[in-house]
């Protein structure tokens, strides 16, 4: 596999599930042991096992938005 052959996909209301060949670091640059060659990254903040999902989210009704914005909607003005 190659750096193009990863992929990270927001699950609706859920964690960035990321597939491919990735090194997780923590803030101080420490590995996470992965032992998988796909992984559910937290997005909602309540995960007891960070950076990696629990499935906290389904319980506490995380709402998160995961379309990409396009680039003529980024553009336009806020109404």
């Amino acid at each position: 596999m190659t750096d193009a052959d990863v992929t990270i996909t927001p699950l609706e209301n859920g964690p960035y599930l990321v597939k491919g060949p990735v090194t997780v670091l923590d803030a101080d640059g420490s590995a996470y042991e992965v032992d998988r060659s796909t992984i559910a990254l937290c997005r909602c903040g309540g995960s007891t096992s960070k950076p990696f999902c629990d499935g906290t989210h389904s319980k506490m009704g995380f709402d998160a938005a995961e379309r990409a914005v396009r680039e003529t909607d980024a553009n336009k003005p806020p109404q």
